[in-house]
């Protein structure tokens, strides 16, 4: 087992560089926030990484997350409540910090 440093962070948490992010990346940032990461995480979580794939952003603000992810997952997991309950506070500044995307730019 080798003994890598982890990926550079800035003082908000977000990785320097979306391309170092690894599983074990997302589980320790989760961890800290108290966070297990389970199935229903890690299907959002591929979401983030496939949008930002794409689209070269991550998705700009919370409204802009909910409506993303309905659209691509429908009304049941699409919805703050769903989205809030597992990645609390701001869920889409939480789920992209643990994603290891950059901070959406409207996300306070």
């Amino acid at each position: 087992m080798t003994n890598t440093a982890p990926p550079k962070r800035n003082n908000e948490g977000f990785l320097e560089d979306a391309w170092t992010w690894s599983p074990a990346v997302a589980e320790n940032i989760a961890s800290e926030d108290g966070l297990t990461l389970d199935e229903n995480h890690w299907e959002i979580i591929s979401f983030l990484r496939d949008f930002y794939k794409q689209h070269e952003i991550s998705p700009p603000s919370n409204r802009l997350f909910v409506k993303a992810v309905k659209e691509a997952m429908g009304e049941e997991k699409g919805n703050s409540i769903y989205l809030m309950q597992l990645f609390p506070g701001t869920p889409a500044k939480t789920a992209c910090r643990i994603a290891g995307l950059p901070r959406p730019t409207n996300c306070l």
